[in-house]
């Protein structure tokens, strides 16, 4: 017979309401992976991949404060993504020149 509407809604809102969770863990691990490689020499802070890592921690962990109103860590993490896209701007013009 296939979905109900009800049923389809029911499985979005279930979702909505995980999707924030699992941004927060995927950008924890993001943050512990980009510190752990950063730690053993394994990435350099003048790679884009650290940076890039970082962006992503900082997206998930900020979708996650978000839903729970968590201003200190949506500032803190807005800003570390900043950082980390600034650093990917620079590391970008120094292979250009």
């Amino acid at each position: 017979r296939g979905l109900t509407f009800r049923t389809m809604s029911i499985i979005l809102l279930s979702f909505m309401s995980l999707f924030p969770s699992l941004a927060g863990w995927a950008g924890t691990l993001s943050y512990l992976a980009a510190y752990f490689l950063l730690s053993t020499n394994k990435l350099k802070a003048g790679q884009s991949k650290y940076h890039v890592l970082n962006i992503v921690g900082a997206a998930g962990l900020t979708c996650n404060a978000l839903m729970l109103q968590d201003y200190p860590n949506i500032i803190v993490n807005v800003c570390w993504g900043l950082i980390a896209g600034w650093a990917i701007f620079n590391i970008q013009q120094g292979r250009k020149n």
